[in-house]
């Protein structure tokens, strides 16, 4: 952190549960050089990492479906979300986290991952910086039925789309996850699949 216009005064532990909400006090220059005294909370959850898995002989990809109680809270309905593959890095790096979160929630072993980017989701409330992966994949691929792990109460369902429809629940709304149009676009934007 080195910025000269931000001078920070204090960080406040608001919640360190199973990740952290801190409450930061800092002063900000402005272009015309005053200083303006500002309050933020910041929430870390770690940083993460998601994949597009895609077929381009089939013209398919894997995303999957589970519950996600933040969006029940805020108009989704019943809760479920249809999304790509991702998970946290805890300890892991990308690459590592990414193979192993795609083996546990789609059953696919995967072998080599390609980084596209690196995004912050929500800069002005998350920490939060996401690794952003591709990767063709197979049949002969899968290894196991996936759906997460029981012990961190995962209960995924794996799905299996032509791109094209995939692409299509974006404007749908069926797919409103900013994570998975990200790689949907950047798919059709790149031509992995010709589709459509």
């Amino acid at each position: 952190m080195n910025n000269s216009k931000v001078k920070i005064n204090s960080i406040k532990n608001l919640a360190n549960d199973h990740y952290k909400l801190d409450k930061v006090n800092f002063d900000y220059q402005t272009k015309d050089g005053t200083w303006q005294n500002q309050s933020r909370e910041s929430y870390d959850r770690g940083d993460g990492a998601c994949i597009l898995l895609y077929n381009s002989d089939k013209k398919t990809v894997i995303l999957t479906k589970q519950f996600r109680m933040p969006s029940y809270l805020n108009e989704n309905e019943d809760g479920m979300m249809i999304e790509v593959c991702a998970g946290l890095l805890d300890e892991d790096d990308p690459i590592t986290c990414i193979k192993k979160e795609a083996e546990e929630e789609t059953g696919y072993k995967i072998t080599e991952p390609k980084k596209v980017f690196e995004l912050y989701s929500t800069p002005g409330a998350v920490t939060e910086k996401i690794h952003y992966f591709i990767a063709e994949y197979s049949d002969s691929m899968k290894i196991s039925d996936g759906g997460g792990i029981e012990d961190e109460t995962e209960e995924i369902e794996v799905l299996e789309f032509s791109f094209k429809e995939a692409f299509n629940m974006i404007s749908t709304g069926e797919i409103c996850d900013a994570k998975t149009v990200i790689l949907l676009q950047y798919a059709q934007i790149n031509n992995l699949i010709h589709s459509i």
